[in-house]
């Protein structure tokens, strides 16, 4: 399989943040059975201090889980952590949780007569998961991603999960605040990986990204959105008419070059007018449109609102972009 070029991949990932809505430190006993994923559009990350923990999907698929491994599911969905795949269980918010900061709770289900060495330790985040003008990547990603799949093209990704284990291990001043940090670095790697390995079996646009020639203009899309572009300069930058570049985008991509340059644009337009509080004449300058009126039209066309609608959703906690690009 053909892997994506560095410098494709580097635009691929500029835009990704992964930033944890909330958090939890769970120590319990065996049997046990946790449900997550009552979130919607949200991610899940599961981290293994201590113990096996088997991760059941909603689908019924069961990953066995040892102390040290991580996982990421991009789209969230149903989803049960167990101590044995026929436990029952009880959903995450059922439990009695004390708050350590902000973002984090701790829970604890304990039973007296058992030595605490064989506790079950697990921190787990519910993530916002930005791909940012590459979002349509999330839904050809794995339900599950496994940190296993990732340690041997990546073993500096080692003492990230041996600080992880240690600070849920030890409950030092401050850990809280720090695994939240290294949950979303171990988030971003995993996706990176995914990225760099060719985006597994994804088809559509992904594979036109194979192509080198269809590559380079996507990346010149990305690279410089507020661009006038049209089909013949999209067709220059691939080497090709106009008829043969406009035939091989719609059958890569599923939608023509102009309507993905603007909904490419609109995305952006709403990271950096919900997200990244940018004024809307900005936005509509650095995305190449003559007025405001002429943007606002393209942006409730395209996304169903108005600009001015992002202004009401606020960004979720202190949104940290994560630098794997």
């Amino acid at each position: 399989m053909q892997m994506l070029s560095s410098d494709l991949i580097s635009e691929l990932l500029l835009g990704m943040r992964i930033d944890g809505v909330h958090y939890n430190r769970i120590q319990i006993s065996p049997p046990f059975g946790v449900r997550f994923g009552v979130d919607p559009g949200r991610a899940q990350f599961h981290f293994i201090a201590r113990g096996t923990v088997y991760l059941r999907t909603d689908g019924g698929a069961v990953h066995t889980l040892c102390g040290g491994d991580a996982v990421l599911l991009p789209r969230g969905g149903l989803h049960s952590l167990l101590s044995d795949p026929g436990i029952p269980c009880r959903d995450v918010t059922d439990f009695d949780a004390r708050m350590i900061c902000k973002r984090v709770d701790d829970i604890h289900v304990c039973k007296t007569e058992i030595c605490r060495s064989n506790d079950t330790l697990i921190f787990s985040g519910c993530m916002e998961f930005d791909l940012g003008s590459m979002h349509p990547l999330v839904a050809m990603m794995p339900e599950v991603m496994q940190v296993g799949d990732l340690i041997d093209r990546n073993p500096e990704i080692l003492p990230i999960l041996e600080a992880m284990a240690r600070e849920v291990k030890a409950e030092r001043a401050g850990y809280a605040g720090i695994l939240t940090r290294l949950a979303d670095v171990v988030s971003a790697s995993l996706v990176r990986d995914w990225v760099e390995c060719g985006c597994g079996d994804a088809a559509g646009w992904v594979e036109a990204l194979r192509d080198p020639r269809m590559g380079r203009v996507i990346a010149a899309l990305h690279r410089d959105p507020g661009r006038n572009w049209t089909v013949a300069a999209m067709a220059s930058e691939m080497g090709s008419s106009r008829s043969v570049f406009a035939e091989r985008f719609l059958a890569a991509t599923g939608v023509t070059p102009l309507r993905y340059v603007t909904e490419l644009r609109m995305r952006l337009a709403s990271q950096w007018i919900g997200r990244d509080r940018m004024s809307i004449e900005i936005v509509a300058e650095r995305l190449g449109y003559g007025s405001h009126a002429a943007f606002s039209r393209a942006f409730k066309r395209t996304m169903g609102k108005s600009p001015g609608a992002m202004r009401v959703v606020s960004p979720v906690g202190d949104m940290r972009e994560i630098g794997v690009a």
